[in-house]
């Protein structure tokens, strides 16, 4: 473990209301944060804790420094290849072997879903190679492998994060390459791409992301990268599932019934997703226990909790280590994970030139037990939100 220094941070629990307002002294909380662990040139992007507290992070395949796409962290910080060297050889054949995963994800059985768009440095996915990976943690065996033609995953779609409904027996996938979600029936193996042509899952038009000083635009347009459908949170009890794009400030949601829904057609569809509130924009998100979620603040460095009964928003942890907080996950103890992946610092968004700073790290926040935003916060300003928060789709209301 790189350190095991714990950091006190002191920082206001101001709710952001959605429309501009002076902020307000408010009440502080106290939280710990420590580097858990940390790897000198490679990027990682997931995390994933199982039910005994074992630690799951992966690493993308974006740049030629990539070497490893799965590792399990061990308790004296090593890290070990997983599920095994050869899912993580490049010399292995490319139906056996990891391409570029984004993404990790322990569902409430302690399976490990492993989730690889196959699209090397963000580029043109490799022909039926885009796969979801189930490893039972219990034999750390690989059970089954989900793949996914160009009917569902085209040739530039990333698969980005994933959702696993044991109940149900389905899978969500955010696509943030053209924008859908990806309904997968995990008995069948049959996979439906759906919401493509939605608003709510596509990036926003006008938005503008600052990150440490850093304005990031695509070379190719000179205008924000649209990053379309992204973040993503499983609400089993209350059976929604939440959604954002990251190039976006809207958060949306829709009843899981109606995405397993195959006799729905495309449009009687589009009238179950509800637009739930405007957030600053996010990368990961995570189901946070009684209906609430926890959002990342890419833009801020900070870890957002937000309520959609209240539609509160409160700052949990604002810090300047968190550089582009990317994936969130909850340990049994109570502890959240967060890996910081500085996307804004790499070579596609400084014009060639890499401003990354190694090593990347993960980090781990004391949360236990989790604080429960106060309702007589005061509520905070947040300059980035746009002055309509109902502009990108008409707003519906949320049940009591």
């Amino acid at each position: 473990m790189k350190s095991t220094l714990f950091w006190p941070l002191f920082i206001a629990l101001a709710p952001l209301p959605l429309t501009a307002a002076p902020p307000t002294p408010s009440p502080t909380l106290s939280l710990q944060v420590e580097e858990y662990a940390s790897f000198p040139t490679q990027q990682l992007t997931g995390v994933a804790v199982s039910k005994t507290g074992r630690v799951f992070v992966n690493f993308p395949f974006w740049s030629d420094d990539h070497t490893v796409s799965v590792v399990e962290v061990m308790p004296d910080g090593s890290s070990k290849p997983y599920p095994g060297p050869k899912w993580n050889s490049k010399d292995a054949s490319v139906k056996h072997r990891f391409i570029c995963v984004q993404s990790v994800y322990v569902d409430d059985q302690d399976m490990l879903w492993i989730l690889d768009p196959a699209a090397p440095k963000m580029e043109t996915v490799i022909p039926g190679q885009a796969k979801l990976v189930k490893v039972d943690l219990s034999t750390n065996k690989v059970v089954k492998t989900y793949r996914f033609d160009d009917t569902v995953v085209p040739s530039k779609a990333y698969l980005n994060d994933v959702r696993v409904d044991t109940v149900s027996g389905h899978a969500f996938i955010t696509e943030s390459g053209t924008g859908s979600i990806l309904v997968l029936d995990t008995q069948s193996g049959k996979t439906r791409r759906v919401l493509d042509n939605h608003p709510s899952t596509k990036a926003e038009k006008g938005i503008a992301l600052l990150v440490d000083g850093i304005q990031v635009v695509d070379p190719k347009t000179g205008q924000t990268p649209e990053i379309h459908a992204d973040g993503i949170a499983l609400d089993q009890e209350g059976g929604w599932l939440y959604y954002h794009a990251l190039t976006g400030r809207t958060l949306y949601r829709i009843k899981t019934t109606a995405l397993t829904d195959a006799t729905l057609t495309p449009a009687q569809l589009e009238k179950e997703v509800v637009n739930v509130a405007t957030t600053p924009a996010p990368d990961g998100m995570l189901e946070a226990g009684n209906g609430s979620l926890y959002l990342t603040a890419l833009e801020a460095g900070a870890i957002l909790h937000f309520d959609p009964r209240s539609k509160e928003t409160a700052t949990l942890i604002e810090d300047p280590r968190l550089q582009w907080p990317d994936s969130l996950s909850k340990a049994p103890d109570g502890n959240l994970y967060v890996t910081a992946s500085q996307i804004h610092r790499m070579p596609r968004f400084n014009k060639g030139q890499s401003q990354q700073k190694g090593p990347y790290t993960l980090y781990r926040i004391q949360l236990n037990p989790p604080p429960k935003p106060a309702v007589d916060e005061v509520k905070k300003a947040d300059p980035h939100l746009p002055p309509d928060p109902k502009a990108a789709l008409p707003a519906t209301n949320l049940p009591k």
